[in-house]
């Protein structure tokens, strides 16, 4: 940097103006600043209180602009300090940008000045550009809006700058199949994602797509970026371009051309030549010129699952231009570089297509993950255009498990906030009656939809039948094979009429006459409507083999089938009926029949498959609402168990309906079923009647302010079952807030990384009187944090503490022995894998000696020959039991005292694994022949007899 000039110094921190705010974001707020304060760039005690008080980018945005007006010193100060941050904080974005810098290195610059200003080109190229410029502009410039049916017919378009919201885009290569619903699948990725973007994953901007990708070490050529329907790839494609047209980014590409699969569909084989002349005729006189400079060109491709051709992406062999070729040989030539060696490409799909493509070909794949909690916001307000609106629609929304999981995607916040808009121009006034009349469920969310679209328009109750029944054949047709676009002949077929206002409401119309494509506004009204029909027109047959569609593996009819359930629900498809007419009852029928039959048939899977089937029956009983039916289904099951299941907040929000409906349940077991922040949250509503609850392995780190939240409302619980989580400090202050006023009886906080948690720890326990059973094993636990504990434990109810493999040592002997001293109720000991011996040792046995202790664990605590006397006095506790001495070096030499120990003792029962001692059998056999009180059955597992 130092060799930089000031301008070029600027140049290079704006350029990274994007990266720089988010990795601000997204990095400790304190180790910055007091690296900045270190380094004199900044007093950074002048803008702690401000980062405190600021929220989202606000903080971040000042700080990078304080540090621009400083000057050269402070940028490269800056820079410096983001350098020595990167072992302690290594942010993914902060990776990239340093790679980025460094592997660029002197040609920074240019690349900069070459992503502003482009090539110099010749005049009547340049003109030629110009034309394709203002071509693009007048088809990106405006963002085409479908408007809330019943206002008029014709699309709203807005400034795309004016209505566009930013997405997440991330860097990922997780393609796999995908066995859920993709939407639901992306929603339960969302918030992990959203959570691995500090650690693991990074954040793509549209200006970094073809930058340097330190994860394949190279300026990609060919990017894939992928989404599921409705998240926004069209769009993102449709702003990419339009920065490209305005200016705003990448101008090092001459030319670029976009292209949507749908409409290249109907091409036979073309040229290269021949695909761009005919989308963009104007350019004939210069292609050839175009075509020389391949560096200069970028090829966007968007829709790869609408693509009709079969790419292998393994292999390519077309090399010219100018020869005739099918479409998907043509792509797949750009992607491997043999035609137009140097040119850039970039495709959209759904991450199922991906999964059937050999994705190893492109440099950079990316995923959206549609909008964080303020862009949602945003849309709203920007859909609205109405503070008080926007406002009160979100936060109903906000407050809906299943509506708010699903407002990640741009199109459902489209349809959720058209709907809504219909439901508050219907009423004067926005008042809580109005408000608890709004749909609850997605079914009654497309009702809604629906009943407005058909209350708007004259139509006979006959011809509303009709039209429903030929677009719902056509629409099921499409579910059940995968189809998401239609042409005129699959409309003839099913005896769909476009030309139909009413059905150009549910339809969208692309391409040119004749050659016309069709889609339904969303994937998932398309899969309503593949539903509705069945309660249009019942055929007991053929709503029965759409019922068995549950056993496809894909996930193609998740939602459909939950619509079908939730149209059984009399309230739900009420709505239709003045419109349409009665809907069949018999299909509501079959319906639960099919739901009770399946619960019935898959209560007692084990397999991950089987109980993943299961939980999604139990998706269609939420949607049905009947808690009396969900009741029924359960049982009388007082335990439920789904064990490495991953469940996303809206499989939890379905769970907590589920156990909601029965009083019966009383154990819930979710282990290594990975849990979000979200997810716990959802299940609280579930919690009040339960009384054993387990959640090991779920990874709850940092999930623990809700999980405390449900137990301090919470008067049953008596056992909780959280180990192996990842908890640590923070967590524990939450959980153990709540831990006095609780009920609580068993706590399993086994495997986590409390140390340093002493405090709270002591805080929960003191204060508390039901605990009886407490594990604290495998935590890191060491000096202060035992100190701690002890000081509390002759206070408390505490039967049984499990201490074994954590970090404590013979200093902590004394502490121990004063917490057990003074304890009247500990019965059982567990001290194994410590390193306890030394002289202190010889404090905790003394207070043994007199204890209540009748299991004592000294396994493996690292005890040889010269403290073994030291075990002596515990013969005189007369309600020792049970004692392990398993895995410590003891010799043949230390057995007198063992003997003593043994024959001294009036109670002792049970010694654990004497193999470990190495000693011949023939030995004990002496010591324990004189020893009655030993059980024969401990005599017989040695040989003894």
């Amino acid at each position: 940097m130092h060799k930089y000039q000031d301008s070029s110094v600027r140049m290079i921190y704006e350029y990274y103006k994007d990266d720089l705010i988010n990795i601000l974001k997204n990095i400790d707020t304190h180790a910055i600043l007091r690296q900045l304060s270190e380094k004199n760039v900044l007093n950074a005690e002048n803008y702690m209180s401000i980062a405190n008080e600021c929220e989202g980018d606000v903080f971040p945005a000042k700080l990078y602009q304080d540090i621009l007006e400083l000057g050269r010193e402070a940028v490269i100060g800056f820079w410096e300090c983001l350098y020595a941050l990167q072992k302690d904080y290594p942010n993914p974005d902060l990776l990239a940008v340093l790679d980025e810098i460094n592997h660029t290195g002197e040609h920074l610059v240019h690349q900069i000045l070459l992503d502003k200003h482009g090539h110099l080109l010749d005049p009547d190229l340049k003109a030629s550009q110009n034309e394709h410029k203002q071509h693009l502009l007048k088809k990106t410039e405006n963002l085409v809006e479908h408007r809330p049916p019943g206002t008029t017919l014709e699309p709203q378009e807005f400034y795309l700058n004016e209505r566009y919201v930013n997405l997440i885009v991330v860097s990922t290569d997780e393609f796999r199949e995908r066995p859920q619903n993709e939407l639901k699948q992306t929603g339960a990725k969302h918030e992990e994602c959203l959570k691995k973007m500090k650690t693991g994953l990074e954040h793509i901007f549209p200006n970094k797509l073809f930058r340097w990708n330190h994860q394949s070490q190279c300026v990609p050529h060919a990017v894939m970026v992928s989404g599921v329907p409705g998240i926004g790839k069209t769009t993102l494609v449709q702003k990419f371009v339009y920065d490209w047209v305005t200016g705003k980014h990448y101008q090092r590409f001459a030319f670029v051309f976009f292209f949507r699969f749908r409409d290249l569909n109907r091409l036979g084989e073309v040229s290269l030549e021949d695909m761009i002349l005919h989308q963009y005729p104007y350019l004939e006189n210069q292609i050839g010129s175009i075509l020389e400079h391949p560096e200069r060109l970028l090829f966007l491709f968007d829709g790869l699952d609408e693509s009709i051709q079969q790419m292998d992406f393994r292999r390519s062999k077309l090399s010219n231009s100018k020869v005739k070729e099918n479409l998907g040989e043509i792509v797949v030539s750009l992607v491997r570089q043999r035609l137009l060696k140097g040119c850039s490409i970039m495709i959209t799909s759904r991450p199922t297509k991906l999964t059937s493509i050999d994705t190893g070909v492109f440099q950079r794949i990316a995923e959206i993950m549609g909008f964080l909690y303020g862009d949602r916001l945003i849309y709203f307000k920007k859909h609205f255009g109405n503070e008080e609106l926007s406002e009160k629609a979100f936060q109903y929304v906000h407050e809906n498990d299943t509506l708010y999981t699903f407002c990640y995607i741009p199109s459902y916040c489209w349809i959720i906030c058209t709907v809504l808009s219909m439901c508050f121009r219907d009423q004067p006034t926005i008042n809580d009656t109005m408000m608890t009349s709004l749909p609850k469920t997605v079914t009654q969310l497309f009702v809604t939809f629906v009943s407005n679209i058909l209350a708007n328009h004259s139509q006979t109750e006959e011809g509303a039948r009709e039209l429903l029944t030929s677009i719902g054949l056509m629409a099921e047709h499409g579910v059940m094979n995968h189809m998401l676009v239609f042409d005129k002949r699959h409309l003839e077929s099913f005896s769909v009429t476009h030309d139909n206002h009413l059905s150009s409401c549910f339809l969208m119309e692309s391409g040119q006459p004749p050659e016309l494509d069709y889609t339904f506004l969303h994937l998932t009204l398309q899969e309503f409507f593949a539903a509705l029909v069945h309660f249009i027109n019942y055929s007991p047959d053929k709503l029965q083999k759409s019922l068995n569609c549950d056993s496809y593996k894909d996930g193609r009819a998740e939602i459909f089938l939950q619509f079908l359930c939730g149209l059984s629900d009399s309230s739900s498809r009420s709505m239709l009926k003045s419109h349409v007419g009665k809907l069949s009852t018999q299909a509501a029928r079959h319906v639960i029949s099919w739901i009770k039959e399946k619960i019935e048939k898959r209560q007692t899977s084990t397999s991950e498959e089987e109980k993943r089937a299961l939980l999604n029956v139990f998706h269609c009983l939420k949607e049905n609402r009947n808690k009396d039916l969900a009741s029924q289904c359960l049982g009388s099951r007082t335990r439920f168990e789904l064990f490495d299941v991953p469940l996303n907040p809206i499989d939890c929000s379905v769970l907590s309906f589920i156990l909601d409906s029965s009083e019966k349940i009383e154990e819930l077991s979710l282990n290594e079923c990975r849990i979000s922040a979200e997810g716990v949250r959802k299940l609280l509503p579930a919690l009040h009647g339960i009384k054993e609850l387990s959640l090991a392995h779920d990874n709850l780190h940092g999930s623990c302010t809700g999980l405390a939240s449900g137990i301090r409302n919470n008067q049953t619980l008596k056992t909780l079952d959280l180990s192996e989580n990842n908890l640590e400090a923070p967590d524990i202050s939450e959980l153990m807030e709540v831990l006095p006023t609780s009920q609580i009886e068993n706590l399993d906080l086994a495997h986590n990384n409390l140390h340093g948690s002493g405090t709270d720890l002591a805080s929960g326990i003191r204060n508390n009187q039901t605990l009886k059973i407490l594990d604290l094993s495998e935590n890191n636990l060491e000096g202060p944090d035992i100190s701690e504990l002890m000081e509390v434990l002759p206070t408390s109810q505490i039967e049984n503490l499990y201490l074994s493999h954590n970090k404590i040592t013979e200093e902590s002997c004394t502490d121990l022995a004063s917490g057990i001293r003074n304890n009247k109720t500990l019965r059982k000991l567990f001290l194994d894998n410590n390193n306890l011996e030394g002289p202190h040792f010889r404090d905790l046995m003394t207070a043994l000696s007199t204890s209540q202790i009748e299991t004592l664990c000294l396994m493996k605590i690292g005890l040889t020959d010269e403290y073994v006397p030291l075990l002596v006095p515990l013969s005189e506790n007369e309600n020792l039991i049970e004692l392990d001495l398993s895995s410590n070096t003891i010799s043949e030499a230390a057995l007198s005292h063992i003997r003593e120990l043994i024959m001294k003792s009036s109670s002792l029962k049970k010694i654990e694994s004497f193999q470990a001692y190495n000693l011949d059998n023939r030995t004990f056999l002496y010591i324990l022949g004189q020893k009655e009180s030993f059980h024969q059955e401990w005599q017989n597992q040695f040989g003894f007899g």
